[in-house]
């Protein structure tokens, strides 16, 4: 994807968030977020778009520290400011992002061709799943994502976030993984064992197959679906792994 086609990505998966959180009760629990009530998730996202908003506009080459997000963030919005705040601060980051140079030199923290495809790339893939969240707090089902961007995030995912040293994704016993798209070009093929894992553009024999339309699979990796959503082929107990060590946090 190009980094437009990101943005504009971004835009309206911010706006499906924000239009969910406007119609529910901000104390619903979130089904995908075991502990979280909705407020919780609409101002998480709204201070990851700051803070992501903040690296590109200050064109930042070091991360903020704690003081800088807590500048970045500002105070915590009352209930009733809570879903105008969260569309500010995505329209702000939005903005940032059009208006950055194509020669951006900032702080990243995943491999991407430049810091403004990585920036636009992570936040669209961000707001995407929180999206699917806000959406399940809401008892709706808004339009799925599209195609390419599901295929997209998958790649983000396998190839940029957990193949990072400080993931937790392993296995005592070496274990694959066939990811396999019906509505993409690509697989991908995920190696576990007790050191990093490694992901290859290939499909082949695999201890636990995947099959599905990209949206799923991506929902699904990113454990907000269950194996239901798509098929499943070989040993299923690799799925329980997945759940409980492939999870991606704030630090």
């Amino acid at each position: 994807m190009e980094i437009n086609e990101h943005i504009e990505a971004l835009g309206r998966e911010g706006r499906l968030l924000a239009d969910a959180a406007a119609v529910t009760d901000l104390g619903a629990p979130v089904p995908t977020c075991p502990g979280w009530l909705l407020r919780d998730l609409v101002l998480h996202t709204g201070q990851v778009h700051r803070w992501a908003a903040a690296h590109v506009a200050q064109a930042r080459t070091e991360p903020l520290d704690e003081a800088g997000q807590e500048a970045a963030w500002g105070p915590a919005p009352a209930d009733a400011e809570l879903v105008g705040w969260f569309r500010a601060g995505h329209a702000n980051l939005l903005a940032a992002l059009r208006e950055a140079p194509a020669d951006l030199d900032c702080w990243t923290f995943l491999p991407a061709p430049s810091p403004l495809a990585f920036w636009a790339r992570r936040q669209a893939h961000e707001t995407a799943v929180h999206r699917f969240d806000a959406e399940a707090a809401a008892g709706l089902a808004g339009p799925p994502a599209g195609t390419g961007p599901a295929l997209d995030g998958i790649d983000e995912l396998l190839r940029a976030m957990l193949v990072r040293p400080r993931a937790k994704l392993r296995s005592e016993r070496p274990r694959t993984l066939a990811v396999r798209p019906t509505d993409g070009p690509r697989s991908w093929l995920v190696t576990i064992t007790r050191e990093p894992v490694t992901v290859a553009l290939a499909d082949g024999p695999a201890d636990l197959a995947l099959t599905g339309p990209a949206r799923d699979l991506f929902l699904l990796l990113w454990n907000r679906l269950g194996p239901e959503a798509v098929a499943c082929e070989g040993d299923r107990t690799l799925l329980d792994l997945w759940r409980e060590t492939a999870v991606i946090t704030w630090s």
